[in-house]
């Protein structure tokens, strides 16, 4: 089991990131962040990116979807963000947001790096 620090230390070794965040999605309120700076402010992306989780829940219970989100993408024209739902039990209410240059990055692999990452964050 890692812990907060040492996962988002593992986000940032991903290639291409520029930013990572865990976020509880409940008060839109990042609890953890590396990386980011002035063209990427983590606080504002934890909380922006909570409404669209938020969204994405209540459109799924309109259409009385089953299911759980595995991840949401987001591709702009330089970059990809990342937004993945913790599914255990210790992480309830909570996702881990990956900001990532897309040129420098494998989007592919950096979903497998982080699904990983998820499997063994300890909250």
């Amino acid at each position: 089991m890692a812990s907060m620090d040492i996962s988002l230390k593992e986000m940032m070794a991903i290639d291409g990131a520029i930013g990572a965040a865990v976020v509880d999605y409940n008060s839109g309120m990042a609890l953890g962040t590396m990386g980011g700076g002035k063209d990427l402010d983590l606080n504002v992306a934890a909380a922006g990116n909570t409404e669209v989780v938020k969204a994405k829940l209540r459109t799924m219970d309109a259409l009385q979807l089953k299911d759980a989100i595995e991840d949401i993408l987001i591709s702009l024209g330089s970059q990809y963000h990342i937004i993945r739902p913790l599914t255990g039990r210790s992480g309830q209410g909570l996702f881990l947001y990956l900001a990532l240059d897309r040129v420098r990055s494998n989007l592919a692999m950096a979903r497998h790096q982080l699904k990983s990452i998820e499997d063994k964050l300890e909250i």
